[in-house]
């Protein structure tokens, strides 16, 4: 079967059930009224909704502690709610994934629970077990800081469980064919239920070996082939985007060489350089990510991201790196987390300046890959650093200067809504926004519409351009005999350059702006001639005329394959 590629030109949207809308006036948000706000993302121009986990959970960690994998957690509706949500995007041409974590489960899921009961019970085996403290237990914990060890004796079976996160969360033995089994059944009830395929939660960890004598996990790559094949013969276009925080050299073991694994990826080696350039206005090192990130097959794609639900990961970094970005965007202790991140949204971490945000997102939408934004990162919300550990960047949306930002009639809420500060939400509120031409929400809804209309940076190659400026990134795109460049400023003083766009002939002479009238044409030696103000970004296409007249042609190739 042949995949449909849509996710190469696709826009992610991340949000959290819980916080979106609450329909019921219970202060959670739930399925009826995420499906009343679809019409609210489909005009920002999102084609795909990553949902985070909303199956029966204990809560004890956002819902990735799930006791249920085949059901709705009750605070946000049922089954039929669920269905009735993914027919909505249907509707609008919208493809939904969700969460799969099956590295580990909650300890009050069914099957933890029989396995603890008894040693002899048939889910025994479905978790890691050992009769003592295994000698490695106080290594390799995932929360570093916060979490004590990743074995936690239980006193009912009188025995040790391997958790590679919270003492809540037991380890499912991947490593089991009747375990490997049941992710794949998990994975058939969603896609029957309507959706197009999902973020794989953790996936490093779910491949690797687990065990009391396990020093050096070793990666059970095959298993990623499996969980694709089945994604094949049950919905050819179904994708797994991968959670996979590894370095460059393991990236083709998780797409494949052939392509035979995932679909995609997050690019976290992009992300981390990128907040150092931000940071430092030092472009270089992020430039080395791009290319040592490059090598991937024709089917692969990069997931690109500013923001998630997680900290900001700053681990793969120097720890001189780390620091500059530390100083920058977290010089608190209370803004950093697990001695490797910062747990702040990303409009506090850049002072709330306009300039900063729009060039960090326009970087977004220009790096190789497929864009994912993070609810409420549209209207440039804030946090609440009194919510403990990540938490904080997880407060309700803010729909309105209502009370309670929109989000509830109810006097309380799953979080509380940020309703102080430069990012209450009687200042940051999407129906504010939606008043304001000039506002952060219709500056998305812009980039994202003009981003769709690029389709360069999801199907082609990119090059690098050398503009002998450390601050200036100038990155072009080429597929079909079409290009697209794009040059960001990341110093907070103006930059002048000149460059060669490396083109044949007279191909490269005019730079057209997609933005705005700003045009710009090449001089006697093939040079163009930029000034960039403080955080300044272009996006153009190449080519003149010709490029007009083949505007038609550059419409009706988008959603299809490269040859």
């Amino acid at each position: 079967m042949i995949d449909d590629l849509w996710y190469k030109n696709a826009v992610f949207y991340c949000l959290s059930v819980g916080s979106f809308m609450d329909a019921d006036g219970d202060g959670c948000g739930d399925f009826k009224g995420l499906t009343r706000r679809l019409d609210y993302i489909h005009g920002l121009g999102i084609t795909a909704i990553w949902l985070m986990p909303f199956q029966p959970s204990p809560g004890k960690d956002d819902g990735y502690d799930i006791s249920d994998y085949y059901g709705v957690d009750p605070r946000y509706g049922t089954l039929g709610d669920f269905v009735e949500f993914t027919h909505g995007c249907h509707q609008r041409g919208i493809r939904v994934i969700i969460d799969l974590v099956v590295n580990h489960t909650s300890d009050q899921h069914a099957w933890f629970k029989d396995a603890r009961s008894a040693r002899d019970s048939r889910y025994r085996d479905w978790y890691v077990w050992s009769d003592k403290k295994p000698p490695n237990a106080n290594k390799g914990m995932v929360f570093p800081g916060v979490q004590k060890s990743t074995w936690t004796h239980d006193t009912t079976s009188k025995s040790w469980f391997f958790h590679r996160f919270y003492d809540f969360q037991p380890d499912l033995n991947t490593s089991n064919p009747y375990v490997q089994a049941e992710i794949l059944k998990i994975m058939g009830f969603w896609l029957q239920l309507g959706v197009s395929g999902f973020r794989m939660d953790a996936v490093p960890f779910v491949i690797a070996t687990k065990g009391p004598k396990v020093n050096k996990p070793t990666e059970q790559y095959d298993m990623l082939r499996a969980f694709r094949e089945f994604l094949q013969w049950r919905k050819g276009d179904a994708i797994i985007l991968a959670e996979a925080n590894v370095l460059p050299e393991t990236d083709m073991e998780y797409f494949g060489s052939d392509g035979d694994r995932m679909q995609m990826m997050f690019n976290f080696h992009v992300n981390q350089n990128l907040f150092y350039a931000l940071a430092s206005g030092d472009v270089r090192p992020l430039a080395a990510a791009m290319k040592v990130t490059k090598p991937r097959p024709a089917t692969a794609q990069w997931g690109l991201f500013l923001r998630n639900h997680d900290e900001l990961d700053l681990g793969r970094l120097t720890e001189e790196q780390r620091q500059t970005v530390f100083a920058k965007f977290g010089p608190d202790k209370d803004m950093q987390l697990y001695d490797r991140g910062i747990r702040r949204r990303l409009a506090p971490m850049l002072g709330g300046d306009r300039r900063r945000l729009e060039l960090a997102y326009s970087l977004m939408y220009t790096l190789p890959g497929t864009p994912v934004l993070r609810y409420g990162d549209e209207i440039a919300m804030g946090d609440d650093l009194t919510l403990p550990e990540r938490n904080c960047a997880r407060t309700p949306m803010q729909w309105s200067n209502e009370p309670r930002a929109g989000f509830t009639k109810s006097e309380k809420s799953k979080n509380p809504v940020i309703d102080k500060g430069p990012y209450g939400y009687n200042h940051v509120n999407v129906a504010k926004q939606r008043r304001d031409p000039n506002s952060m929400l219709n500056w998305t809804e812009r980039m994202i519409r003009m981003r769709k209309e690029v389709p360069e940076i999801g199907w082609g190659d990119f090059t690098i351009i050398a503009t002998r400026n450390p601050a200036v990134l100038a990155i072009r795109y080429d597929w079909r005999n079409n290009s697209v460049l794009f040059v960001h400023n990341l110093d907070e003083q103006p930059r002048e350059v000149s460059f060669a766009l490396g083109l044949d002939g007279k191909q490269g002479d005019h730079l057209i702006n997609l933005l705005t009238e700003d045009h710009n044409r090449a001089d006697a030696q093939g040079k163009h001639h930029l000034m960039l103000e403080a955080y300044a970004y272009r996006w153009y296409r190449v080519g003149g005329l010709d490029y007009l007249l083949r505007r038609s042609d550059i419409d009706s190739d988008t959603d299809a394959h490269p040859a």
